[in-house]
């Protein structure tokens, strides 16, 4: 079972976790635009291939896996995804597993737009969301909302561009100078479609922050929920976590991950504020903080890998460790 893992990034730790899963019994292949992307360096193999949108790139993914004798591939980037849904087909005649979500599912998932009316669609609370500066600022002066906002691309990754306005002329200047660094970077493309409303303005919420871990398996229906409560952030990503039982959360994961119909693990943000559980985000890959999961008790990798060689995996013998904080640690690994 070779595993080719795309725009791998910095993503070392979940490609041990594969390796781990395989016991020997398979190869872990990692791709990226930079030969001195941590990941690449604990792969079995590295491989540079170009940029995501490059139009020879499916090209070179799928050369990869002829020779490496590929049998599935995980993204771990954003932009990635819609790429690779757009090329499926070409995998599947290669009897390749691409491990990503439908067409639909994508597009709700990374349009922060379409999450909010997945959202809406099925009774899970938003924040207050506008895709207009004019909108926004009525909003303002009717009270619907307040200061501090935030403002973020519609369509984003990795927190690129999110700001914290405190005040009009902080949105408005911040709205101006997220529309002139949308148009000459990575998120250009995915917000071409609509340039005209690729920026969204959301009321900022206060509370608890969780993160949620939510695998469905290959026939789209959740299995497992792992709920963390977030308690510190770096660069956009969870720094140090805790895992927590509480059931109305986990429920609510499920509840997600039934209606979405995603395939393999969603990596989900909310907010516990005013006695209500508050839907931010959801990405169908895994995401920074999944670290937490695995050593709480999870072990997706293992799962995934069970289902591509068409075994059952047996859910019930997962022991979860509840109420442990664990923080991410820094270190320094050589580059290829």
């Amino acid at each position: 079972m070779n595993i080719l893992f795309t725009c791998a990034g910095r993503r070392n730790y979940l490609l041990e976790y594969f390796r781990e899963a395989l016991d020997g019994k398979g190869m872990i292949v990692a791709a990226d635009i930079q030969a001195t992307a941590p990941a690449m360096a604990v792969a079995d193999k590295a491989i540079v291939v170009p940029a995501v949108y490059d139009k020879h790139y499916i090209d070179a993914l799928l050369d990869v896996c002829q020779k490496e004798k590929i049998q599935a591939i995980l993204s771990l980037n954003d932009l990635e995804l819609p790429v690779l849904v757009a090329a499926k087909n070409r995998f599947d005649r290669e009897r390749i597993k691409v491990i990503v979500p439908g067409r639909n599912v994508v597009n709700t998932c990374f349009d922060k737009w379409e999450t909010t009316a997945f959202a809406a669609t099925h009774n899970i609370h938003t924040p207050k969301t506008f895709l207009s500066l004019q909108e926004t600022i009525m909003a303002i002066e009717s009270g619907a909302i307040t200061f501090p906002l935030v403002i973020k691309p519609r369509w984003g990754s990795a927190s690129i561009g999110i700001e914290y306005p405190e005040s009009l002329a902080e949105l408005e200047l911040a709205h101006r100078l997220l529309s002139v660094r949308l148009s000459r970077s990575i998120l250009s493309e995915a917000s071409r479609n609509d340039p005209d409303h690729a920026i969204l303005i959301q009321e900022k919420m206060s509370g608890t922050e969780y993160g949620l871990d939510i695998l469905n398996d290959f026939n789209e229906s959740p299995v497992q929920v792992f709920v963390k409560e977030k308690l510190a952030m770096r660069a956009g990503e969870t720094d140090k976590a805790v895992l927590r039982n509480i059931p109305g959360l986990e429920a609510l994961g499920f509840r997600i991950g039934k209606a979405l119909g995603h395939i393999g693990n969603l990596d989900c943000d909310l907010f516990e504020t005013n006695g209500r559980y508050c839907l931010l985000e959801m990405n169908p890959r895994f995401g920074g903080g999944y670290p937490f999961s695995q050593i709480t008790g999870a072990d997706y990798p293992a799962a995934i890998i069970a289902w591509l060689q068409g075994r059952h995996f047996d859910f019930s013998k997962t022991k979860k460790v509840y109420d442990q904080p664990y923080a991410k640690c820094d270190t320094l690994i050589k580059t290829p």
